[in-house]
C-alpha cells in the first residue's frame, strides 16, 4: 500500500475526534472508539461477567414484555442503533418473526442492524439473516450520532432501539440532541425502545466497570490500539496505560479514564502532530449515566418522544422505555 492509500484510509472522524479531543485538558475522547472489531468482543465478553449486571437485567426485562413490545408497536421494521453482536435482540426478533409469520407470508419485516463497526456488522448480520431466514436483514454501517440520520425510509410502522444502557454514553446536552435526531428521523406514530441503567448502590457500580478478571481494562485500554493503528501513531502503547473506574456524584455517572503510567510522547502520522501526555495524567474515554426515571421521561418527552411503557427488572436495576413519536 502507497502512503496515498494509507492516507485515504483514514478514518476522517477519528481524526475530527482525536484532533478536538486529545488536546483538551483533561483529554477526551468519545466512547464510540470503544467498539472497534476486538473492542466489540471484549464488550461481548464483559457482558457475561458477573460482575456486569445490565445485561442479564435487560434480558430479563425483554424476554418477559417482548410480546407485548411486539404487539403494542406493531413494527414492521426494527432498527438496532449500535447493534454489536445483536445477542438480546435476538428475543425480540423471535417475536416479530412469529407474528409476521401468522399474520401473512406476505406481511414480512425487516431487521435493520446498524454499526460503526464493519466487521462485527458483516458477521452479526450473517449470523441473524442464517437464524431467521424469514426477516429481510439489512446491515447499515453507521454512527447512531450522524446529524444526517434517516431511518423512515424503511417500511413502517418502525421501531427504533437502542439497548444496553448505551444513552448513558452521552451527556445531557448530547442526549437532547440524540433524542431529537432520533424523533426526527422516524415518523409520527413510530417507536423508540430504550434500555437504561438506573441509579444504584455505587459499590455494585463500581465493580461492574472494574471486574477482577480485567477485561473491562482491557477493553478500555483498547482505544489506545485504535488510536495507534488508525492514526499511524509513533510512541503510544497499550501497555503505557491503566484502566481509571471513579463515580461522579453530582453527575450521577460512572467515568472510565486511563492513567499514564510514564510520560507519554506520541506522533500521530495521519495528521502530523505530537501529544505529550506526563505520567498521571488522565483520558476521558467514557461515562455511563444512571438514571431516575421521572428525569430520563421528561428529557424524552421534551424531543418528541412521548412515554407510553416502562419495565424494569424484578430487582429494580434496569429499565426499558418505550416511547412514541408525536
Amino acid at each position: 500500500m502507497t502512503v496515498s492509500e494509507s492516507r485515504e484510509a483514514i478514518n476522517p472522524r477519528l481524526v475530527e475526534d482525536a484532533v478536538a479531543g486529545l488536546w483538551q485538558q483533561p483529554p477526551v475522547l468519545p466512547a464510540r472508539w470503544l467498539y472497534d472489531k476486538r473492542g466489540s468482543e471484549l464488550f461481548d465478553e464483559i457482558t457475561r461477567l458477573p460482575e456486569y449486571y445490565p445485561t442479564r437485567r435487560e434480558t430479563e426485562i425483554l424476554d418477559r414484555h417482548r410480546s407485548e413490545i411486539v404487539s403494542t408497536t406493531g413494527a414492521r421494521t426494527m432498527i438496532e442503533l449500535g447493534s454489536g453482536t445483536s445477542e438480546k435482540t435476538r428475543l425480540l426478533l423471535q417475536s416479530f418473526a412469529g407474528a409476521h409469520d401468522a399474520a401473512s407470508p406476505d406481511d414480512g419485516f425487516t431487521y435493520v442492524p446498524l454499526d460503526v463497526s464493519v466487521e462485527m456488522l458483516t458477521s452479526s448480520a450473517q449470523q441473524i439473516a442464517a437464524e431467521f431466514p424469514s426477516i429481510s436483514v439489512q446491515p447499515l454501517h453507521g454512527d447512531f450520532n450522524d446529524p444526517d440520520l434517516t431511518l423512515s425510509t424503511y417500511p413502517g410502522p418502525r421501531m427504533a432501539i437502542f439497548l444496553g444502557g448505551t444513552i448513558g454514553n452521552l451527556d445531557e446536552t448530547q442526549r437532547a440532541s440524540f433524542f431529537g435526531r432520533i424523533a426526527r428521523s422516524l415518523k409520527s406514530g413510530d417507536y423508540f425502545l430504550l434500555g437504561a441503567d438506573l441509579i444504584k448502590d455505587t459499590g455494585r457500580l463500581i465493580a461492574a466497570y472494574n471486574d477482577r478478571a480485567g477485561v473491562t481494562a482491557d477493553f478500555n485500554r483498547n482505544v489506545i490500539e485504535v488510536l495507534r493503528t488508525g492514526l499511524d501513531a509513533q510512541g503510544l502503547y497499550v501497555d503505557d496505560f491503566e484502566h481509571i473506574a471513579r463515580w461522579n456524584p453530582p453527575e450521577h455517572r460512572i467515568e472510565m479514564w486511563l492513567r499514564a503510567r510514564r510520560n507519554v510522547v506520541a506522533h500521530f502520522g495521519a495528521i502530523e502532530r505530537t501529544w505529550e501526555l506526563p505520567a498521571g495524567a488522565e483520558i476521558l474515554t467514557e461515562i455511563s449515566t444512571k438514571f431516575d426515571l421521572d428525569v430520563l421521561h421528561q428529557e424524552m418527552a421534551r424531543q418528541g418522544l412521548e412515554h407510553t411503557h416502562t419495565w424494569t427488572d424484578h430487582a429494580g436495576d434496569f429499565s426499558v422505555v418505550l416511547a412514541r413519536v408525536g
